[in-house]
């Protein structure tokens, strides 16, 4: 069965996603997966359209499922071809007749457009179409019930159903369409990635009935799916309205050929509105929320290597207007409630993407105004203590956490264990510290007063000369990854690329090259960093089985796609023009990674071991902005459009 997955996103949260089999094998695939509360509030309102072609006698089924044993109908059987350009398009072919069907999730809103083409057939043909409602959370599973509307109404070509009580009302249009209603439960639905994933895996969807409509050669048919009321609008115009704007932002790309494309396109896919008028970013799709920490490494690469200042600048508000005693929310809630504060790094990333946006856009007003009094703000809460035992030590480096927290990016936990614990002084924490210093001190030369510079920079050049005091490992030459009092952790982990990789390095010379090599040694794939050295006894390979194994293995060994982005900054800045040309060849290898999971994005995470299999989140904003970043930025691959 082909495992490949396709993904469309609306801008407000919502997507519509299966695999190009036809097969949905996640809960979280769908053919309309609304945002209720943008960007959050994500429910499966229409799980599928199982598709059936009837010319003559002959009828040919294109859906495909699979049940337990069983996998019906086998449309996947008819398909000539899946393509990933502006849209996922899919081509069938069977006894003379050859049809197309394009999905198209709506900029803005929570709609999806099907577009069915006739391309070649001898006679008219019918296209009965299935619906399969789900009408849940869209982490949920829902089973048949006698709680389900079965009252549905049919005018105009236009369906209208509220599954639940509290759930928007589905909307399909079929232009020109019959409806024949014929109300069902379809039984054990069986998701094969959730069983992989040790999750139940089983659901019973609902289907009213089926649409009709005959179809004749060079016919497009544009069904529309929406909980908004579609009567009065065109899906062939509003197909063309988002094709339009899609190539507007493909044409002001950075870089262009297949891969430059599919990457600007990836991007424009984690880019949300976040309320009425903020913008922020979705860490992943399917099942992630916006993350403090996600969207400050990935806003570089989506917003600003692609010129998007003006989404940039929202998401920067966002999170500035949500600043709590120095600390950046972590994540906000599927749910929509309060945000949560337990991340260390999270705020310390802001000041990087705040630099790089002045660097980027030039507007000095915005950072000056808007978000220099937020920073001046994290610092001063930094230096006396906030949160979770965040505060600076005596030394100058910062401390965070306590034994049960789980504060920086390796942040897998399982009941009370912690599986990586990193509480203390953690390597990178250090360097992202030393690196807000320094941007603050510059901001404050600009716009605020020379002793405020010169106090901040002062506090830098200590931290600086603590730092290698306190952290590098001279059996190792290597940088510790965490230290707490005269306990040094010497896992070799990826953390320590950041101390010569972000804008302001803490190292230079033999010491940057030491790094780099070790971490080439011991931590590079053609598909990322992995977490931990495959020579540690506490690596793991593979990550498969049930949530406990899945979460023990995330950082214990398991490769992220999104630190390609560090390293070869890194790798630049220590090996100049021979850094290049290697960077060039490992994304120039990463490529195929494109069509091997979700087509034309890249995922969350890959096996530590050969031969590094894709797993986690099918799509992830920092994977895709990083890779970004790094090509435009350190390897010249492309350059902003004037």
């Amino acid at each position: 069965m082909d495992r490949r997955e396709w993904l469309e996103t609306n801008g407000i949260g919502g997507y519509a996603s299966s695999t190009v089999c036809g097969i949905n094998t996640r809960r979280y695939h769908g053919l309309l997966v609304a945002a209720t509360k943008p960007p959050v509030g994500r429910v499966v309102l229409l799980s599928k359209l199982d598709e059936r072609i009837t010319i003559g006698r002959s009828t040919i089924d294109l859906g495909a499922n699979q049940f337990p044993g069983a996998i019906h109908p086998r449309g996947f059987k008819h398909l000539l071809s899946f393509e990933r350009g502006v849209f996922p398009t899919f081509e069938y072919a069977a006894e003379g007749v050859r049809i197309r069907k394009t999905i198209a999730a709506i900029h803005g809103e929570n709609t999806t457009v099907i577009v069915y083409e006739l391309l070649e057939s001898s006679a008219e043909v019918t296209l009965e179409l299935r619906p399969f409602i789900a009408g849940r959370d869209y982490h949920s599973l829902v089973h048949a019930n006698d709680g389900i509307h079965r009252e549905a109404v049919f005018d105009d070509g236009v369906f209208a159903l509220q599954p639940y009580d509290g759930l928007p009302t589905l909307f399909l249009s079929v232009p020109e369409g019959a409806f024949h209603p014929a109300p069902d439960w379809y039984f054990r639905f069986e998701y094969a990635i959730e069983q992989e994933r040790g999750l139940e895996a089983h659901e019973d969807l609902f289907t009213p009935g089926t649409f009709s409509r005959l179809l004749a050669k060079g016919t497009a048919l544009a069904v529309i799916a929406s909980t908004s009321d579609p009567r009065g609008r065109d899906g062939l115009a509003l197909f063309e309205q988002e094709r339009r704007r899609r190539e507007a932002i493909a044409n002001a790309a950075p870089m262009t050929g297949r891969f430059g494309r599919a990457l600007t396109f990836a991007a424009d896919q984690f880019i949300v509105r976040r309320g009425a008028d903020r913008k922020t970013i979705i860490a992943g799709y399917h099942w992630f929320t916006d993350w403090g920490r996600d969207t400050m490494i990935a806003l570089p690469g989506l917003c600003l290597t692609t010129s998007r200042f003006e989404d940039a600048r929202s998401i920067l508000l966002a999170f500035a207007e949500c600043a709590s005693d120095g600390m950046l929310p972590n994540c906000f809630p599927d749910g929509g409630q309060a945000p949560e504060y337990n991340t260390v790094d999270a705020t310390l990333w802001f000041f990087i993407a705040a630099q790089r946006y002045l660097e980027s856009s030039g507007d000095e007003a915005f950072v000056r105004d808007r978000l220099l009094p937020v920073l001046r703000d994290i610092v001063a809460w930094h230096e006396r203590g906030t949160r979770h035992n965040i505060h600076v030590d005596d030394d100058g480096l910062l401390i965070a956490g306590s034994e049960g927290d789980q504060l920086t990016w390796m942040d897998a936990k399982v009941g009370d264990w912690v599986v990586t614990p990193r509480h203390g002084k953690a390597v990178e924490v250090n360097a992202l510290w030393f690196n807000a210093l320094m941007i603050l001190a510059n901001l404050e030369q600009r716009w605020g007063t020379a002793d405020a510079s010169r106090a901040l920079t002062e506090s830098a050049a200590r931290v600086r000369i603590r730092f290698r005091e306190v952290f590098w490992n001279e059996a190792g030459s290597s940088l510790f990854d965490v230290v707490r009092g005269e306990d040094r952790d010497a896992s070799i982990r990826p953390n320590q690329i950041f101390a010569i990789s972000l804008p302001h390095p803490l190292l230079d010379g033999a010491d940057a090259e030491n790094v780099l090599r070790i971490v080439e040694q011991h931590l590079l794939t053609p598909r990322g960093l992995r977490s931990l050295s495959p020579e540690d006894p506490r690596f793991i390979g593979t990550y498969i089985g049930g949530p406990r194994e899945r979460d023990a293995a995330y950082h214990q060994g398991t490769v992220w796609s999104w630190l390609l982005g560090p390293y070869i900054t890194a790798l630049v800045r220590v090996r100049g023009e021979a850094g290049i040309a290697e960077g060039q060849r490992i994304l120039k290898a990463f490529q195929p990674h494109l069509e091997e999971s979700c087509i034309g994005t890249i995922s969350e995470i890959f096996d530590g071991s050969p031969p590094h299999a894709p797993r986690g989140c099918a799509a992830q904003a920092w994977s895709v902005g990083e890779v970004l970043r790094a090509a435009v930025e350190d390897l010249g691959m492309g350059a902003p459009s004037g």
